[in-house]
């Protein structure tokens, strides 16, 4: 991925338990705070997500698109998207790498180019709040789900 935006935090969890919270897509608005709904269009063979729409606030409009995933569980979900009228392109990531005390990395790659004009300063903007949110939002649910 050329540009965009990367971080990462480490969750008290097994890859395997985070990469199922990643995995169910439809309880992502449960979490993610700009995400108002994910509707799961096409699974694998084994139950994980092959495409899914979403519409979610973006803080200039709320858009909505589709993705196309690849799944190696439990270390990594990536997409693309189709282009359409919000988004000409989208790649994203998440990787998920145990460390020796039984933790996981995530790191979450995104890269995001908008159908409509949007300066560049924002869109970075936009990517790097998206991100965060989405790795702190990730991290409190695996807590919750770990402890239900």
């Amino acid at each position: 991925m050329a540009e965009g935006t990367v971080q990462s935090i480490e969750i008290s969890a097994s890859p395997e338990t985070v990469f199922a919270v990643l995995a169910d897509l439809p309880a992502y608005p449960e979490w993610i705070s700009a995400m108002r709904s994910v509707v799961v269009t096409e699974e694998t063979d084994d139950g994980l997500p092959a495409s899914a729409t979403f519409e979610v606030d973006a803080m200039v409009k709320v858009i909505s698109y589709e993705l196309n995933y690849e799944c190696d569980a439990p270390h990594r979900m990536s997409w693309t998207a189709v282009p359409g009228d919000d988004i000409t392109e989208m790649e994203g990531s998440y990787d998920l790498k145990e460390s020796e005390d039984g933790c996981t990395e995530v790191v979450y790659a995104l890269k995001v180019d908008y159908s409509f004009p949007l300066p560049g300063f924002l869109r970075r903007q936009a990517e790097k709040q998206l991100v965060g949110n989405a790795l702190r939002g990730l991290k409190k649910r695996v807590e919750e789900v770990q402890t239900d």
